[in-house]
């Protein structure tokens, strides 16, 4: 399986620059070796195939097959890859909202996100975790909220820079730390907040040099000129715009005939433009301004669909266009309005994150309180709760369970030998001696002292006393303990427990009184298994 992730990582690479269609031909090869079905293979290919359709601006496909990869990352267990479904899919449910406002539900979307970072949180494989992290990132990106995707982002660099180098690039990391610092710039830049915009621009080019110096891999000649660009773009506003501006041409034709993501050229555009401006060429950089409007991708984003419109406009009115600075001052208004709907998202989110914290510790605090703080098995409340659960149940009159009352023989002697730790460690033996004999649907509690008990679901009577004879000969095996088990054993329907737990108990004191180390069914038990 390591060897499939690594290939998704590699392939995830590919997919972003210039190569998804044959990225995604390998992934579903991939996905369909198992079985010949789609839905079957590992989550990791079924992301690089998410992937590459948001490479593909096919918005519709990627929620299609974030969709389709959720059941995988259930079957495998992996926190981190939900959390990169989910958070693919509501961002791209984001881009679909852009093209049919009846898609557009950014609470959805939000809760989604929200999801998909404490996913992200309790991922441990360091591959899964990178890519849950960067996804969660992107997905508060694209919502503007970049005070909430920066940590994330910086969370996926550190954890690449600390792995082994197979669980992703971590300039890649670097590289959209700057472009999301170039957003924001442009964004502060429509709202007349020149100077927050231009600090955010110089920390552009801090990420992009760096994302440039640490670039790896066999697309690591395509990533360094993106990285390039970027800083080129970042010193559009600053001391050096003609410099700025030769080095963005260089970049733009370079990145464009490697068929890179249309996302960077867009971006580009408008500082090429500014720094045109700067350096006294307003009328050459209008015209790159007029074919920038005309290039745009039917799936640009808001940002760049505004900052390419704006940025000619503002080169317009500087040109002496009245109609321009008209609509400049129209537009600067929207934007203004733009970035208070902004600044509300971000406070939702930040709400919905308080009340999933919130949610989670309840949940913590709910599972400690069924849970023995010495065995971490169930307690006695969990054990209670479980029954009158069961016996309250729809079906409880035709569902069968089996109850085992379990007492552990001599164990006042450990202690009393060997004292109270070897007395704990002991208990937390047999503990997991009984669970481990117990099935996926059973439960195993310790009611209190040296006593235990569990509830066998949907048991007969002799599948009962297998399970209990199978725990009292585990208990054997442990090594150096003397302990034994008694058991005593009763099934009834579930509506019935309470009578059984009675019957269970007095089989138990039987056996006990017998000597123990042994099983017995009750009275009634016996007679219906003879029967």
């Amino acid at each position: 399986m390591r060897e499939i992730t690594l290939e998704a990582v590699r392939l995830l690479e590919h997919a972003q620059t210039g190569e998804a269609v044959a990225a995604r031909e390998r992934a579903e090869e991939v996905l369909r070796a198992a079985t010949g079905d789609l839905a079957d293979g590992p989550a990791c290919m079924h992301f690089v195939r998410v992937v590459s359709f948001i490479a593909q601006g096919d918005p519709a496909a990627a929620v299609e097959a974030s969709d389709l990869m959720l059941p995988s990352t259930e079957r495998e267990g992996s926190a981190g890859w939900r959390a990169c479904a989910l958070a693919s899919r509501a961002w791209q449910r984001l881009r679909l909202g852009q093209i049919d406002p009846a898609e557009n539900d950014v609470d959805r979307v939000l809760r989604d996100l929200v999801a998909a970072e404490a996913l992200a949180a309790e991922e441990r494989e360091p591959i899964a975790a990178v890519n849950s992290l960067v996804a969660v990132a992107i997905g508060y990106w694209e919502l503007r909220l970049y005070e909430l995707a920066a940590p994330q982002f910086h969370s996926a660099y550190e954890m690449s820079r600390a792995g082994d180098g197979q669980n992703g690039n971590r300039a890649m990391w670097l590289l959209n730390l700057a472009e999301m610092h170039l957003g924001w710039a442009l964004e502060l830049y429509q709202i007349s907040q020149v100077d927050e915009a231009e600090a955010h621009t110089a920390e552009a080019e801090r990420y992009a040099m760096r994302a440039a110096d640490e670039v790896s891999g066999g697309d690591a000649d395509a990533w360094r000129e993106n990285a390039l660009l970027y800083a080129a773009c970042s010193r559009a506003d600053r001391d050096d715009p003609a410099g700025a501006a030769a080095d963005i041409e260089i970049y733009l034709a370079r990145l464009e005939a490697r068929g890179f993501m249309p996302a960077a050229m867009t971006l580009g555009k408008p500082f090429y433009a500014v720094a045109l401006s700067r350096s006294g060429r307003p009328e050459e950089a209008l015209r790159v301004m007029a074919d920038a409007v005309r290039d745009l991708p039917a799936d640009a984003d808001w940002l760049a669909v505004a900052s390419t419109h704006r940025t000619r406009t503002v080169l317009m009115a500087n040109l002496g266009s009245a109609d321009a600075a008209a609509a400049l001052a129209y537009g600067d208004s929207l934007a203004g309005a733009l970035w208070r709907q902004r600044l509300n998202t971000l406070h939702a989110a930040r709400t919905l994150k308080d009340l999933d914290a919130l949610r989670q510790q309840h949940e913590e605090m709910s599972r400690a309180a069924d849970l023995d703080a010495l065995t971490g098995i169930a307690n006695r409340r969990a054990f209670d709760h479980a029954v009158n659960l069961a016996r309250t149940g729809h079906d409880a009159a035709i569902h069968r369970i089996a109850v085992l009352l379990i007492d552990t023989d001599r164990f006042k002697q450990i202690n009393d030998t060997h004292g109270h730790a070897a007395g704990d460690a002991a208990l937390r033996a047999i503990a997991a001696a009984l669970t481990a004999q117990a099935g996926p649907g059973d439960l195993v509690a310790r009611l209190g002292g040296d006593e235990f008990a569990a509830l066998l679901d949907g048991r007969d009577e002799a599948t009962a006393a297998d399970v209990a004879v199978r725990m009292v000969q585990a208990i054997r095996a442990i090594p150096d303990c003397p302990a034994t088990l008694s058991i005593g054993v009763a099934v009834a329907f579930a509506d019935e427990l309470p009578a059984a737990l009675e019957r269970a108990d007095e089989a138990m004191y039987a056996i006990k009184r017998a000597g123990g180390d042994g099983v017995r069914l009750c009275a009634e038990d016996e007679a219906a298994l003879a029967a």
